[in-house]
């Protein structure tokens, strides 16, 4: 264990030695060390088999004259806070989060301040940090810093993003009382997402049972790579009026991206949703994620990929006439297998079939002279839809209940395949949650028994993100949480919005 004086040259002193046993812990009398000085311990460990395998580890450790109120700093989200020697690992799009506890007599608290220092290598040949007070904190207060006088403190990805050429990142908070001050702070460097590797995916072509293979080799990340996350940016056909639809947008937008599949090893096998109507091109992105969080993103080869519309026709068909043979179907064999990769790729893919098929039946009834008032979100089956519209045009009303109860059985059918999947991690929630919301879209075809199922599930994914929340990745909570608001958005289900919206609240969501 060596002790290292910061100042000027310095003065190292090794305690122990290499051929004896060294100590595992060292005792510093008090007295021992000066006042207003930054002193280094620096501890190096060799393996005694194998002299090659070493390491070494340090912190710095300024003494001052301390105070009875003693500040404590953390993170929001534990799993903000990795550590790296004096430092916490930073992902550059993560926000930080903090929170303060003051420690003994806290009485007679005047005020609380953030400072935001920058950091950089003092020099070549020591491991002194220099840091630089960031003086536009003012300047961005409630855009990219919040409560900076308050003891929770959030500074947004934002800041990180824009000054990428920064690595280290000190957050300092100061309360001040009536006779004196104390300060805590915590340090950030920014932790190096994965690096070196490509994706890519074949067949090019296929429809939506096709079996696509994921290849994503190569990567590299100090701290290991945790896990390839495949999202799509699909075209979805959301209802804002009855009159006409709307066709979101392509987007760069991981909130407004659809998880397809997630990985823990780099070659996996998916099942796609079909592309753009007009194209059938299906725009793909990989996320591959190392251990503590840091994410790089691989924009992959354009897939085409069409609807297999005769198994849909077909499993429609069955659910309908409620045929003993529909175990036969292809889209009911792979529902059936348990996976939950594959049951929310399948009902996805379903889902973005029926809520086209939908839109359609909504605009031919339309056009066909039924008003757009008298085709209501009401219960299925409603006598005064029928009353009112049936003057209009009987044979088309007759046409659009029926195809609506048809595509609402089927609703009913899916969602029994995915209420009992497993919950297993923040990735599973995000996509079991995408596929509810994408399944219940179509609010017009949603039957009281997939209501009260689908309410029922998304409830118990809201309680699982809950209790797991402070222990993942900011970016993971962000998502579930949006996935899990727009599921109680669709169905209207006060019993767990306030339940994703504390998620929403404790994760400092906008």
């Amino acid at each position: 264990l060596s002790l290292l004086f910061q100042k000027g040259n310095g003065l190292g002193l090794i305690f122990g030695n290499l051929t004896a046993s060294p100590n595992s812990s060292l005792t510093v009398l008090g007295g021992s060390l000066q006042a207003n000085q930054i002193y280094q311990f620096m501890v190096y460990m060799e393996n005694r088999k194998n002299s090659s395998i070493q390491a070494t580890g340090y912190v710095l450790v300024t003494i001052e004259v301390t105070h009875p109120q003693l500040i404590a700093v953390g993170c929001v989200i534990s799993s903000m806070c990795v550590p790296n020697l004096e430092f916490q690992l930073l992902n550059p799009t993560t926000q930080v989060a903090l929170f303060t506890i003051c420690i003994g007599t806290c009485t007679n608290l005047q005020s609380i301040k953030w400072n935001i220092y920058q950091g950089s290598d003092n020099s070549t040949s020591s491991n002194y940090t220099q840091w630089t007070l960031f003086n536009q904190t003012s300047s961005y207060e409630n855009i990219w810093f919040f409560g900076t006088n308050t003891s929770n403190f959030t500074a947004t990805d934002l800041l990180f993003l824009n000054n990428l050429q920064i690595s280290m990142w000190r957050f300092e908070v100061v309360y001040t009382f009536v006779s004196e001050t104390s300060t805590s702070a915590l340090n950030f460097i920014i932790n190096q997402p994965p690096s070196n590797g490509s994706c890519s995916i074949n067949p090019l072509n296929g429809t939506m049972t096709t079996l696509f293979t994921m290849v994503c080799p190569d990567w590299y990340d100090v701290d290991g790579i945790q896990d390839y996350s495949l999202y799509g940016m699909l075209s979805f056909h959301y209802e804002l009026t009855f009159s006409h639809l709307v066709i979101l947008a392509w987007t760069t937008d991981i909130s407004q991206r659809t998880i397809i599949a997630f990985s823990s090893e780099y070659n996996f096998q998916v099942r796609l949703p079909a592309g753009d109507n007009e194209t059938s091109l299906l725009n793909l992105v990989v996320y591959v994620r190392d251990v503590v969080g840091s994410v790089t993103q691989v924009n992959i080869s354009s897939v085409n990929v069409i609807a297999d519309l005769v198994v849909i026709n077909d499993l429609i068909d069955k659910v309908t006439n409620s045929s003993s043979t529909i175990t036969n179907n292809a889209i009911v064999r792979l529902l059936s297998s348990g996976n939950q990769n594959v049951v929310g790729q399948m009902i996805i893919s379903l889902s973005q079939e029926l809520n086209q098929m939908n839109g359609e039946n909504l605009n031919k009834a339309i056009s066909s002279g039924i008003s757009a008032v008298d085709i209501s979100v009401s219960s299925l089956g409603s006598q005064s839809l029928q009353q009112t519209s049936i003057l209009l045009n009987e044979s088309a009303l007759v046409n659009y209940n029926t195809e609506l109860n048809s595509l609402a059985n089927v609703r009913d059918y899916l969602v029994t395949f995915i209420t009992n999947l497993l919950i297993t991690t923040s990735n599973s929630i995000i996509l079991q949650s995408s596929s509810l919301v994408q399944l219940t879209q179509a609010t017009n075809q949603l039957t009281r028994k997939t209501l009260m199922l689908v309410s029922n599930r998304c409830y118990e994914l809201s309680a699982a993100l809950y209790a797991i929340f402070e222990k993942i990745s900011y970016e993971d909570a962000r998502s579930a949480s949006n996935q899990l608001f727009q599921c109680a958005t669709n169905l209207l289900n006060v019993k767990y919005i306030n339940l994703v919206l504390s998620l929403l609240y404790q994760t400092h969501i906008q």
